[in-house]
């Protein structure tokens, strides 16, 4: 009991085991090992010790006698030595772990070690090997190899994109009389194929698990779609209609598709501006007992928001509520720039746009701590040159960004004194914290530079405030036209209309 205590506390594992003749000292008999057990239980070959038994062994000669028999052998498990093998760094230091293994008492290989030694040589691409070993196997240890092993192999083979021999997996499947491949791993293979080929893929379900009269489940349609969806050609709308035919057919059996997979057909389909379809596909899935999430609702919702419905996207709000899915920041950033967007900035903030920034005010889908949807707001006013509103309403977001405002009002009090190299200071404190300025700050900062003919500062900003996506109004425009007029720059001035020209109608 001494000794267990001891091992116990100090995590030893005391192995008997035949000493390799090319690796240890000659000894007779056995030699006794120490493996030192690492904290995540993984063993560590570089902590093997040996003895011979005919050495003494002061910290346990009290206990020698009982290690000299083979029947009170600690012995590995078959996950420690398969952890063991995945640990090494390269294809022969597995090869080498291995065979070591064999060298231990009583030990012989399982599937599951077999299976962590394939697993490494096919992160090497050691294929004709990991086919050496399958060959072996029925011979080695009596059992073919299993499911797992073939997916283990598909996966490496894909890896590697080794698209042609992804598909032979299934040759080797008959090879071993396992008879028709399950349905794990015929759809392993196929996600494996729609990564590279949607063609490829397409036609192997249809020979290979339509051909065999497998009809398929909801995983097997669900990566059909995502194939399509997520190809290159998806513009001639072709891939699209097969999506969609494939989701039908999944109703048609029963199943339903998984929320990710359907929310990218949603994307396609509002990106594409057939909204109305979009929330025909979610009618579909909720009435065939699906779920759809946040993320798939606020797509939906961007989709009325590219065409110009922000109204209805905000009838389409309460929708979401009413089936229990709460709005989140990403929801009401929507919205609300949407509303900004169309025009519709006064009305919005007298009736349904005001109604969204009181829930987000409140803090309802936990919005109260997110400046992105305030500055949205601060945007439209610049954008509907309302200053003296926006300068207002920045007071007010005092109440919930102290630091953040009074930076900005900050910068915004001394680009109107001169103070401009230190206003920039302010803002580049606030970048470097994380901060998001708004479009008021960085088109004071453009016209104070402009003002003092620092025209290279005032690029560098506009190009910044573009990249956070506030575009200049014409009054920013201006200054920035007038500060290269004024140093007899007007070639400059052209060309930097042309270039905005460019990005309003990109």
């Amino acid at each position: 009991m001494e000794f267990r205590n001891w091992q116990r506390r100090f995590g030893l594992w005391l192995l008997v085991v035949r000493a390799p003749p090319s690796k240890l000292p000659p000894a007779r008999g056995f030699t006794v090992s120490l493996f030192a057990k690492s904290m995540s239980g993984m063993l560590n070959l570089s902590k093997l010790v040996t003895r011979t038994t005919n050495q003494k062994l002061p910290l346990f000669s009290h206990t020698h006698s009982r290690f000299t028999s083979t029947t009170s052998v600690l012995l590995p498990t078959h996950q420690q030595i398969a952890h063991l093998i995945l640990d090494q760094k390269s294809a022969k230091e597995a090869l080498r772990t291995f065979e070591w293994a064999l060298t231990i008492p009583n030990f012989t290989h399982t599937l599951s070690t077999y299976r962590a030694l394939i697993h490494k040589l096919c992160t090497f691409r050691q294929f004709e090997v990991v086919e050496q070993l399958l060959d072996e196997m029925p011979k080695k240890i009596g059992s073919s190899p299993d499911d797992d092993i073939f997916i283990t192999v598909v996966r490496g083979f894909g890896r590697a994109r080794k698209t042609r021999d992804v598909i032979r997996v299934l040759d080797l499947v008959s090879k071993f009389g396992k008879g028709a491949p399950s349905l794990k791993l015929l759809n392993t293979i196929l996600d494996v194929l729609v990564k590279e080929d949607i063609d490829i893929a397409r036609e192997f379900y249809r020979n290979k698990m339509m051909g065999n009269g497998l009809k398929g489940d909801d995983y097997t349609y669900g990566i059909l779609m995502k194939g399509f969806c997520l190809t290159n050609r998806i513009g001639d709308g072709f891939k699209l209609l097969q999506a969609l035919v494939l989701m039908e057919k999944c109703f048609s059996y029963g199943f339903v598709p998984d929320v990710v997979t359907l929310t990218k057909v949603i994307e396609i389909l509002c990106n594409a501006g057939r909204i109305s379809e979009g929330v025909e596909v979610l009618e579909r899935v909720e009435g065939n007992g699906g779920t759809f999430d946040v993320v798939a609702y606020n797509t939906l919702l961007k989709g009325f928001v590219k065409a110009g419905k922000v109204k209805a996207g905000c009838g389409f709000l309460k929708q979401m509520e009413i089936k229990g899915c709460l709005p989140n920041t990403d929801t009401y950033n929507v919205l609300i720039a949407g509303f900004c967007d169309s025009g519709m900035l006064d009305s919005a903030l007298d009736m349904d746009g005001f109604k969204i920034f009181e829930l987000m005010v409140e803090g309802k889908g936990g919005c109260a701590g997110r400046i992105g949807s305030y500055n949205s707001i601060l945007y439209g006013l610049y954008k509907e040159n309302c200053l003296d509103e926006a300068l207002e309403f920045l007071n007010y977001m005092r109440n919930f960004f102290p630091c953040a405002v009074g930076r900005s009002l900050r910068i915004l009090q001394l680009c109107q004194e001169g103070g401009i190299e230190e206003a920039k200071q302010i803002l580049d404190k606030m970048s470097e914290g994380g901060g998001f300025p708004s479009a008021l700050v960085y088109a004071s900062l453009i016209q104070g530079f402009s003002k003092n003919g620092c025209m290279k500062e005032a690029v560098e900003l506009m190009n910044k405030m573009i990249g956070h996506g506030y575009f200049p109004v014409a009054s920013t425009f201006n200054a920035l036209i007038s500060g290269f007029c004024q140093l007899g720059k007007v070639e400059m001035a052209a060309r930097l209309m042309e270039d905005l020209n460019e990005r309003l109608l990109a």
